[in-house]
């Protein structure tokens, strides 16, 4: 065994007595293992929440969304949909008209977004997973029938269980200025809802899903539709193939994925992340002062201990290692120490539950164990780990030890 390594292993977990060097050495262990942790926990209590508000998104939005450039409403016999058919990797796609209308219920009134899909759409998204209420019905036996959000249906007192209710829909016509006759100046139609679905308040306040034709012959829109909503099979090349569609469908179109229509959610994640990250490792080297203190301390303590090694013949460097050593066993056993206990928090969290979400959408605090994290963690904790031993033991065994 190296003797630098030996001389460090006992030192730091002598059993003769508990002097203050010790008792400053474990603090500094648990310094840096609280540091660990709670890295891990953090972070993995982000991942969480990122994969969660995913999720959300992904049982309503489309992993990529192609619009006009100009106008609010296309021909769709513009897109070349026997090219995009061709197309590797996409699983299905869907065409969407949407409108802001009203909608009333009894005495109860509220604006929202009218959607109207091709039936495709609930194999797209996974919009029959959210209903809470009712089923996921568009169209059957020749009858049409609307999907609302929770936000919705609560401000509009719906409940599909125990009435049969009618929603009547109402929008401004377009271009029509005045009119004698009020019923001239609106669109508007009756429709009965089939479920309710509960995803977000951003969805379940704003949405009211319909069938296509339905919402294009009550707008008078024909044929024309706002938007082509695709859905991929691997998400991992959504990037990709919304690149190849924008190329295939040149300058009159617009495509964009996932991440771009919610730019603004998924960057403010991932910001707060790593501001918090930044924290918990300025934090961290904060505690990692202890070691400092702590080698520094049992240089001075173990002052004699060196000139003994000195006339037994052991070299500077060789001392300098010793302490060296020791500052690295005091970081490396902190760090395994609460990145282990970091992991088994996350992972009772994950699958027992321990810490619940209090009006959240989901029952317990989401987590998620990225592992590559936590190489990147141990990797940072050992990084400061070796900063803070090397300077006291550069400094201070510098000093001469040929006199007691």
């Amino acid at each position: 065994m190296n003797v630098s390594f030996y001389i460090a292993k006992r030192y730091l977990f002598a059993k003769k007595r508990r002097n203050a060097v010790n008792i400053i050495s474990w603090i500094s262990v648990i310094s840096v293992a609280i540091g660990s942790s709670a890295l891990v926990i953090v972070l993995s209590a982000f991942n969480g929440l990122e994969q969660l508000v995913e999720s959300l998104f992904e049982s309503f939005d489309p992993d990529i969304r192609i619009e006009a450039t100009q106008g609010k409403v296309f021909d769709p016999s513009n897109i070349p949909f026997n090219e995009i058919n061709k197309m590797e990797g996409i699983a299905d796609y869907t065409k969407v008209l949407e409108e802001i209308s009203g909608i009333r219920h009894q005495e109860q009134e509220v604006i929202a977004t009218l959607k109207g899909v091709e039936a495709s759409f609930l194999e797209t998204s996974k919009l029959s997973e959210k209903i809470v209420d009712g089923q996921a019905i568009l169209t059957k036996d020749e009858h049409n029938y609307a999907l609302i959000g929770y936000g919705l249906a609560t401000e509009l007192r719906l409940n599909t269980a125990t009435t049969a209710p009618i929603l009547t829909l109402f929008s401004p016509k377009r271009k029509v200025i005045s009119s004698i006759d009020p019923s001239q100046l609106v669109y508007s139609a009756k429709i009965s809802p089939s479920g309710i679905f509960y995803i977000s308040p951003e969805f379940d306040y704003t949405y009211c899903v319909l069938p296509l034709s339905f919402l294009q012959n009550m707008l008078d829109y024909q044929n024309q539709i706002s938007a082509i909503e695709i859905k991929v099979k691997d998400e991992r090349e959504i990037e990709k193939i919304a690149a190849d569609l924008s190329v295939l469908l040149g300058e009159n179109f617009s495509v964009r994925n996932r991440y771009e229509f919610n730019e603004l959610i998924y960057k403010t994640n991932k910001t707060e992340k790593w501001i918090t990250f930044l924290i918990l490792i300025f934090i961290l080297i904060i505690a990692s002062f202890n070691i400092l203190s702590s080698l520094s301390m049992l240089i001075i303590e173990k002052k004699k201990d060196l000139f003994t090694l000195k006339s037994l013949g052991l070299k500077q460097q060789s001392i300098k290692n010793i302490f060296f050593t020791e500052g690295l066993l005091i970081n490396l056993l902190g760090a395994l120490v609460g990145i282990l206990f970091g992991v088994v928090i996350c992972l009772l969290q994950k699958h027992l539950g321990i810490v619940p979400l209090e009006g959240g959408i989901v029952e317990y605090y989401p987590v998620e164990i990225e592992w590559l994290e936590i190489v990147y963690i141990a990797f940072t904790v050992i990084i400061i780990g070796l900063l803070t031993s090397w300077y006291p033991v550069r400094k201070l065994t510098a000093v001469d030890t040929t006199s007691v």
